[in-house]
């Protein structure tokens, strides 16, 4: 129903010309609460939202398969607006078609998810209405968008899981997943890399639940596309596997019904439709501009658009009656129908199927099944070892085969980062067989990391794999994922210049200190064998963290735990590994990450045996052991012991907060070099002569 209008609203309802088309009153409803928006805030782009309306508005009243009711219904339509900029353009629709609140404990709340209050404070502090759409702070939201590509590379993500989904899930006469994904995008997302590499990945699956909606408007801030960008999108979409098809207007509802009706209709690829639009319509003096864009209208240009589209020009947020009763109607009505039948379909496949069934309920609320820890692996002491991937790919294996949605890949490395799931029925995900668990991204890992996103918000459990050193392709997916508090998993392996031979450029120096700094994100670089199943055991149980795993290529020793302490210490992010003998006081601390824990263990034999009193702390995770309590913190770094001493193959910022202003700390201060491992150890100081030599001289002073 309407909100019932103020006295004012009311006179401004009889000024509203061509109220009997309650298509193009619903589009106009859309622009001008667009434009008040951006224009009250005096920030914000009403340009794309005005041009885009009745292109959001046919895919919604015509097409979307969604419950404003259940906005979480796991079998909905996707919707991304990828332009986020155009983010207006959302927040009016969620308001006009009723789309409900829901909480972080997956209860649907009775209030609306945008209120027209939140729509008038647009890009103020702690609103609703963001500048860009947020995932988790507004419900109806499927990913956040802003940086261009990301969304419509979500958006193949999300195709996957529906395909996945389907495979695993459907049963003959029980077809429980079959939703589709539409990505709104603009010049900006096909101009970024990512979406290039996103959209052949979907070309090369023939993903025909994909449809990207194209808006080609000419602009971007700079000014017209011409500037930079000429090539022909519907060839290069082609070349991509994709169907193609272009409606010519972005004002004509049939045309677009007719572009949405072939998509429909195409079983064998995904579908890009071009549509041709001015940005600002309706906008006389800044239409085709860059300032309708990127910045506000300005009260004259609004009253000038106002009046072309037969609106009161001094009307503020003025919502017409029948407006959202004809979205009810259309929209609402439809989705709840088909969630209401999908809700009953799944009561009657609960009763035949009840343990996948079960598995659906704990995918939508993110929780593991019964067992989910049975079998991992434990490893006998080994004075040789083995690498921490290979610890790895026996963990993921077992963990695989305990959660059944449990399913990722690498970036061509699976042979080299060793996340290839080998038991039996594991299979490979490609086109035309999509139930397989294992994923081949190619070498595209800025859009793996993008596809994972789309997975993960899908409620499947995701990983991806490939060599630290290339994390830096991945950063802004990365960054997006711990922004959302999704909790994709990360397998970056070749951790440091134990990559030897293949030089600076294959060696991570730096990588290390960027992931630690991106806000809820967890970095673990377990120490051995025992530490990389303790490490997997921890992410397994993340619900709203991304995690990076941190893994060696060459074998580093697995502890004797009869000795040393055990590795569930992992779990609190640092723990004593080793202490003096007798419970004595230490007069100094080793600490370490990964395959360096080991060279601190060496010299802790060495002074101990010397009569010095060491401690050694293994510290897989720094943000774990920062969120356990002081007391803690203070019980395995006592402050009162000042002669510290850090060691990691990588650069050594952050570390001073560990060992303080007396302490010391080894690491890396340069690239790295080519060369045979035990020779780059040498020459870069990571050698257990070179921690003794420093505990001297630290303990002399």
């Amino acid at each position: 129903m309407a909100v019932s209008p103020s006295l004012p609203q009311q006179a401004d309802q009889s000024r509203v010309k061509n109220a009997g088309d309650i298509d193009q009153l619903t589009i106009n409803t859309i622009r001008t609460l667009s434009m008040d928006a951006v224009q009250q805030a005096n920030s914000g782009h009403p340009g794309t939202p005005m041009a885009l309306a009745p292109v959001a508005y046919c895919l919604w009243q015509r097409f979307l398969r969604y419950d404003p009711d259940d906005p979480i219904w796991p079998n909905r339509d996707r919707f991304v607006l990828s332009n986020g900029h155009a983010s207006m353009l959302l927040y009016s629709l969620l308001h006009l078609t009723g789309v409900k609140a829901v909480d972080p404990n997956y209860e649907t709340l009775g209030q609306l998810s945008v209120t027209l209050d939140d729509i008038k404070r647009f890009r103020q502090l702690d609103s609703k209405t963001p500048g860009h759409p947020e995932y988790r702070l507004v419900s109806g939201v499927e990913t956040t968008t802003g940086p261009l590509g990301q969304g419509v590379s979500n958006s193949v993500g999300m195709a996957i899981a529906e395909r996945w989904q389907a495979a695993h899930f459907n049963k003959p006469g029980w077809e429980l997943f079959n939703y589709n994904v539409y990505a709104i995008c603009g010049d900006g997302d096909m101009m970024e890399g990512v979406s290039s590499e996103a959209a052949s990945m979907a070309g090369h699956l023939k993903l025909s639940n994909l449809c990207w909606i194209y808006d080609n408007n000419h602009i971007t801030i700079e000014g017209k596309t011409s500037l930079t960008f000429s090539e022909d999108v519907a060839a290069r979409f082609l070349g991509y596997g994709w169907n193609v098809t272009r409606v010519s207007d972005a004002n004509d509802l049939s045309l677009l019904m007719r572009g949405l009706e072939l998509f429909h209709q195409t079983n064998d690829r995904p579908t890009l439709i071009i549509v041709d639009s001015h940005i600002g319509y309706g906008a006389p003096n800044k239409q085709d501009t860059r300032e309708a864009h990127g910045e506000p209208l300005g009260e004259n240009e609004v009253r000038l658009a106002k009046k072309a589209y037969g609106w009161p020009e001094d009307a503020k947020f003025l919502i017409p009656d029948g407006v959202k009763e004809n979205l009810a109607n259309g929209f609402g009505k439809r989705g709840k129908q088909l969630r209401t039948a999908w809700d009953a379909l799944l009561e009657r496949y609960s009763k035949e199927n009840p343990e996948l069934a079960d598995q659906i309920y704990r995918m939508q609320h993110r929780l593991l099944p019964d067992g989910w820890d049975k079998n991992l692996p434990v490893f006998p002491a080994d004075t040789k070892g083995l690498a921490s991937r290979d610890a790895s790919a026996r963990a993921l294996n077992v963990l695989a085969q305990n959660v059944p949605w449990l399913i990722g890949g690498s970036a061509d490395l699976s042979p080299s980062t060793k996340t290839n799931l080998t038991f039996p029925g594991a299979g490979d995900f490609e086109a035309g067989s999509y139930g397989g668990r294992n994923f081949h991204f190619g070498i595209r890992e800025h859009a793996m990391c993008s596809v994972l996103n789309g997975l993960s918000l899908s409620k499947v459990r995701a990983y991806g794999s490939g060599f630290l050193i290339f994390s830096d392709y991945s950063r802004p997916p990365m960054r997006l994922a711990a922004l959302m508090e999704i909790p994709v998993i990360y397998v970056f392996t070749h951790d440091s210049i134990g990559v030897g031979e293949d030089g600076p450029t294959h060696q991570p120096v730096e990588q290390l200190v960027a992931l630690r700094a991106i806000p809820g994100f967890i970095v673990l670089r377990p120490a051995d064998a025992n530490e990389v199943t303790e490490a997997w055991k921890v992410i397994m149980q993340l619900r709203h963290e991304p995690a990076a795993l941190v893994l060696t290529r060459q074998a580093i020793p697995t502890f004797d735990r009869t000795k040393y302490a055990s590795a569930s210490g992992v779990g609190c992010g640092a723990y004593v590994l080793a202490d003096p003998p007798n419970g004595a006081k230490p007069e100094l601390i080793l600490m370490a990450t990964g395959s360096e824990v080991q060279l601190c263990v060496s010299a802790y034999e060495q002074l101990t045996a010397e009569g010095r009193k060491v401690r050694v702390v293994s510290m897989p995770s720094l943000e774990i052991f920062e969120k356990e309590s002081r007391e803690y913190r203070e019980s395995v770094l006592p402050p009162d012991v000042t002669a510290r001493i850090s060691v990691e193959q990588a650069s050594t910022m952050g570390w001073s907060k560990y060992v303080g202003p007396q302490g010391r700390s080894i690491g890396m201060k340069t690239f790295g070099a080519s060369a045979p491992l035990k020779e780059l150890l040498k020459r870069f100081g990571f050698t257990p002569e070179a921690v003794i030599s420093a505990a001297r001289e630290l303990l002399k002073q």
